[in-house]
């Protein structure tokens, strides 16, 4: 009588083989939107930088893969194959791009993606009449509203007479906020998307 005491083993490997290519490659589909959902929102213009919680997906290649790599002070991470890359001052695409060209000699045709698990680097300052002030991470696409609603405003602040200053190249600039006829509906245009370095002062 033969045996099937192996069978159960197998059944997994059958199984799989015999799926459609259809739904192994939706299944991929489904891994991939599992890992996007996991990042954080950037801001337009996003640079990585100190800090930073970068994942690194290699399709097909755990091996080439790293599920998590925080950017040193030199601005470097570490990546199998690879060793120490600089990636400070790069966008997720280019680095995206960067780590593929360098993967062709160990992988063929490589399918790598960047996603940015945490935002350590991206800071504005809140200074004056507020309740918790000093540096604030931009941990995402926020306007002078959202960081003013995390630094409270003191009770003797003057809201209408909020700015925030830049620096454009060599020049400040000193950009009003109206903060009671921007949450009125008015001057809606002055609260605007912060970037990193910005100072938004609280009278």
């Amino acid at each position: 009588m033969r045996s099937y005491r192996n069978f159960g083993l197998l059944l997994p490997v059958v199984i799989a083989a015999c799926l459609p290519s259809s739904l192994w490659a939706q299944t991929e589909r489904n891994k991939r939107a599992a890992l996007s959902a996991a990042s954080v929102t950037l801001r337009p213009g996003y640079r990585i930088g100190f800090g930073d919680v970068l994942q690194i997906a290699v399709f097909k290649e755990p091996d080439a893969s790293v599920p998590e790599a925080t950017v040193r002070s030199d601005g470097k991470i570490s990546m199998p194959f690879l060793g120490d890359l600089l990636v400070q001052g790069m966008t997720p695409a280019e680095l995206k791009d960067s780590i593929t060209q360098k993967l062709v000699p160990f992988i063929n045709d490589p399918d790598v993606s960047v996603l940015v698990k945490d935002v350590q680097s991206e800071k504005v300052i809140v200074v004056g009449a507020v309740k918790k002030g000093g540096p604030i991470r931009l941990s995402s696409t926020m306007t002078v509203l959202e960081v003013l609603s995390q630094a409270g405003l003191d009770d003797f602040a003057k809201p209408n007479k909020i700015y925030i200053l830049r620096y454009e190249g060599n020049a400040q600039l000193r950009l009003p906020f109206r903060y009671k006829d921007v949450i009125q509906g008015r001057n809606a245009e002055q609260n605007i998307f912060l970037k990193p370095g910005d100072t938004v002062v609280v009278p």
